[in-house]
């Protein structure tokens, strides 16, 4: 097996179709699944795998993980890794500044304004945390047929977002998450990051020069905040002429054995739930499994239909630059109405 290893942006890009062409095994994610399904370029892992092996990881799904990756009656991947966004924090800097850990949504403004919080602010981590209030706000994004989110909700979203990104330092406009976790383990005055897509290798002694602390979401209006669910499953092209291989190492490699000791012991991040709660994986990384797991229960599963990565690719423009700028939050809700419809047709 030889891995070629894509940029975080090219994974969130690259045409699956192209990438099918090209290798037998791709790690993806899961808004890809309507455009795998309608272009047949996915083995349907339940036509090659026993129904008893993807029934234990069903049920072994770290929140809706392993669902993400089914569609049309097929599942046409499997969870290798796990990711939403959660809290992280540095001990050593809130005991400077004789500060806790915040735990509501007024907590996270009050630590801003004294110049201690940041969060990865660049188009894509923009729109998922777009996303994450609306959802906590009470209503899921893309329910209606024509409008992404109704323009009450929309607004409150936009506006928190804006708030408090208007407390904290320009350069979150250009981080993603390891930009803020390298930021956070490293030298600076850094405290508090309220919302990134956790990295459990930062959590681990010696990966920073400090370790990073993750846990929880804090709740707005007495309700935690639903992030929106990431993770990477792992896929088999219909062009691999080695499917049997394939099989044997997909299973191999999202099966609790080595998801629980080789993967975690080499700084992966579980899609297995036996990970997550085994108590050396907790122990190589400061609990970061056990007090993330909350927030993977709840988190949000984004649209899947052939399309939605036309949307994605582009509003998360429109809703960091109301963040970054300011402007009509009206003119940023109609706008991504619009693209929504665009998207919808199916294009990739």
């Amino acid at each position: 097996i030889e891995w070629e290893k894509r940029s975080l942006q090219q994974f969130a890009d690259y045409s699956i179709g192209d990438l099918a062409k090209r290798f037998d095994l791709i790690v993806l994610d899961h808004p890809w699944m309507g455009h795998a399904a309608n272009k047949d370029v996915l083995v349907p892992l339940d036509q090659v795998m026993s129904a008893s092996f993807l029934s234990g990881l069903s049920e072994n799904s770290v929140g809706l993980s392993y669902q993400s990756y089914r569609m049309n009656h097929h599942q046409y991947a499997v969870p290798i890794d796990a990711a939403t966004p959660v809290a992280a924090y540095r001990v050593d800097s809130l005991q400077r500044v004789n500060a806790s850990v915040p735990e509501t949504w007024d907590d996270v403004l009050n630590l801003a304004r004294r110049g201690l919080v940041l969060f990865p602010a660049i188009a894509i981590d923009s729109l998922m945390n777009f996303y994450m209030l609306c959802c906590t706000l009470g209503e899921e994004p893309f329910h209606a047929d024509d409008k992404v989110i109704s323009h009450n909700v929309g607004r409150l979203a936009l506006d928190a977002l804006r708030e408090l990104a208007s407390y904290c330092s320009p350069e979150i406009f250009h981080s993603n998450p390891i930009a803020v976790y390298e930021k956070l383990a490293g030298d600076g005055e850094w405290a508090y990051c309220p919302f990134a897509y956790g990295y459990s290798n930062y959590a681990r002694e010696g990966y920073g020069k400090h370790v990073v602390r993750f846990t929880d979401l804090v709740r707005v209006d007495g309700r935690k905040l639903i992030s929106t669910l990431g993770g990477t499953g792992l896929a088999i092209s219909t062009n691999s002429p080695h499917i049997d291989t394939a099989v044997r190492y997909v299973q191999y490699v999202s099966g609790e054995e080595c998801q629980r000791t080789l993967y975690v012991e080499n700084g992966g991040q579980p899609g297995h739930l036996a990970a997550w709660l085994d108590r050396r994986a907790n122990q190589l990384t400061h609990d970061f499994f056990q007090d993330t797991l909350p927030a993977f229960e709840r988190a949000y599963l984004r649209p899947r239909y052939d399309g939605y990565l036309v949307f994605q690719d582009q509003a998360g423009d429109f809703v960091r630059s109301y963040m970054k700028d300011g402007g009509d939050p009206e003119d940023v809700l109609f706008k991504l109405d619009e693209l929504y419809l665009r998207s919808k047709g199916g294009k990739e």
